[in-house]
């Protein structure tokens, strides 16, 4: 074997061993599973037609995946799809707001100051004006026992500075007070979508 071949052999090697790498890389980065997620929009479809909710859309947060990778979903209901994805916050619980403690697995509470994201649907209600992100915020009614405390621990639906608009796994985001927190651009295209929207949107956050 000449100097030559032995060169491209070994370059081989190393090209073959990067790309084994990378992709071994890319199949742990976890993902919003697309089964269980129309699952979810099944049932959610199945709600908001007997309790009559917006039937066109829903919100769906799959807290089972690290904060670090899009888990926040628009559904349409009629193209059976996605329609807008991205990252989403929940709350740090007794770690200190705003850091990533908790990324992997939070804790969930309906608790006053529990600083906990609540699971279960909620009715997305009225706009108004926050000091957050984009400066909009949505009143959130929470629908079952988990979550009835919503509105007394003021838990909104609003965008965050500190939520990225890529994934950033293995890195989390920035966790605050309960909240269902999204990015800047995310929020503008989901605030637009809500306010056409003559019926309310269910929001379910499950795990």
């Amino acid at each position: 074997m000449n100097r030559f071949t032995n060169l491209k052999t070994q370059t081989y090697t190393i090209l073959l061993a990067l790309f084994l790498s990378v992709n071994n890389i890319i199949a742990a980065t976890p993902h919003i599973d697309i089964t269980r997620t129309r699952q979810k929009a099944k049932q959610a479809q199945m709600f908001c037609r007997q309790k009559g909710y917006n039937t066109r859309y829903c919100i769906l947060i799959d807290m089972s995946l690290p904060s670090g990778v899009k888990r926040f979903v628009v559904w349409d209901f009629i193209k059976k799809d996605t329609l807008v994805c991205g990252l989403v916050s929940h709350g740090c619980g007794r770690n200190p707001w705003s850091g990533v403690w908790s990324k992997d697995k939070p804790s969930f509470s309906n608790l006053d100051n529990s600083h906990c994201t609540a699971l279960g649907k909620y009715q997305v209600d009225g706009r108004a004006y926050s000091a957050w992100g984009i400066q909009v915020k949505y009143y959130l009614t929470g629908l079952e026992s988990t979550n009835n405390n919503a509105l007394a621990r003021q838990i909104v639906f609003h965008s965050w500075e500190q939520v990225a608009e890529k994934e950033i796994y293995p890195n989390g985001t920035p966790e605050g007070w309960g909240c269902p927190a999204i990015s800047n651009n995310t929020m503008k295209i989901a605030d637009a979508l809500i306010r056409k929207q003559k019926k309310h949107l269910l929001l379910w956050i499950y795990n």
